[in-house]
């Protein structure tokens, strides 16, 4: 099976299954699972953060910041395409109280500065307060420049906000712009990395951040639920994601472009190729293809795609260049 609707369909590595099988565990909610424990100090050491916490999902790590760093009636920033705003089930705002502003995304994944400072809400007992900036990286595939989040830092530090990362593809961003992570994570109060999209784990996500904001997450954690028993088990495929798999996002973004190059040969689809900057390619279809027909002839086929239009594409750990070849083939018969 060729699935390229997106990197969360990965299969964990034997490494990940040994580690699993291997795994030391305690009770979590207890403090005790001790794969767990260490996991979380190390990210949090490895990321510049004092603290860290380990989350089901990144929807769950993303809401823990949310309402770790805001409180009942407060307001925070984000872009119109920001996945904690579109697609994580209005959380923010059905289970923390916490009003999303969105703002509209520039074409290169950044936030205007000039309509966010519009957007800060007078202190007066008429609005939300205006409390936090969350910014997303990579964001549809684009990478935010180093220099935009040294911005977003002093805009925070000047309008007293904190500042959140949904890092659910951060190694992306920063294997694209070939630096060290730290040199994105150093702008942020806190940071969600999901360790089930590129990096392969089976399950999981982090949220770092200070002492105080994960004391809080841990305890909202529980409330939602979300208190993990021997979850040791899982904490041991997460730390080898960070570990080893790393590096080889980078064959993910090569493939990409590989992918984008293809497609751009065959007739009524069109890849801005300077748009291509990690795993995920955006193809414009013609009037004449039928999307729809499409997704189903290639499931035939035991190729997976999401129907749309642009169609999205996206490369990970189970896809090479003969996959894509094939996708191709496959694909330029049935338009």
């Amino acid at each position: 099976m060729i699935d390229l609707r997106s990197d969360t369909v990965t299969r964990p590595s034997e490494a990940m299954r040994q580690a699993i099988a291997q795994a030391e565990v305690g009770d979590d909610v207890y403090g005790d699972d001790p794969t767990v424990n260490d996991l979380e100090k190390w990210a949090a050491q490895r990321h510049g953060f004092s603290d860290a916490i380990f989350c089901s999902s990144g929807t769950q790590a993303n809401l823990l910041a949310l309402m770790g760093h805001c409180e009942r009636g407060d307001e925070y920033l984000c872009g119109q395409q920001a996945h904690n705003y579109k697609f994580e089930g209005g959380g923010a705002a059905v289970l923390g109280s916490i009003q999303p502003q969105p703002i509209e995304n520039e074409a290169n994944g950044t936030l205007s500065f000039d309509k966010l400072r519009a957007a800060i809400k007078p202190l007066d007992p008429h609005f939300a307060r205006t409390t936090l900036l969350s910014l997303e990286n990579t964001i549809a595939g684009k990478v935010l420049p180093l220099a935009y989040l040294a911005q977003a830092r002093e805009f925070c530090d000047n309008h007293q906000l904190k500042l959140h990362l949904d890092g659910a593809r951060v190694y992306n961003a920063a294997v694209a712009l070939n630096v060290d992570v730290i040199e994105i994570s150093q702008h942020f109060d806190s940071m969600s990395i999901c360790l089930s999209k590129g990096l392969g784990a089976p399950i999981g996500s982090l949220l770092l951040g200070s002492t105080q904001l994960i004391a809080k997450a841990r305890r909202w954690r529980k409330v939602l639920g979300g208190g993990m028993r021997q979850a040791g088990l899982l904490a041991a495929a997460a730390k080898i994601a960070l570990t080893e798999n790393v590096s080889k996002l980078q064959q993910d973004h090569k493939n990409a472009k590989y992918l984008a190059e293809q497609l751009n040969n065959l007739a009524g689809i069109e890849v801005n190729l300077a748009e291509v900057e990690t795993n995920m390619v955006y193809a414009k279809l013609g009037d004449k293809i039928d999307i729809n027909k499409v997704t189903e002839e290639l499931k035939n086929k035991n190729v997976l795609i999401s129907a749309g239009n642009p169609m999205r594409l996206v490369t990970h750990l189970d896809i090479n260049k003969s996959d894509i070849d094939r996708f191709i083939q496959h694909l330029s018969i049935l338009i």
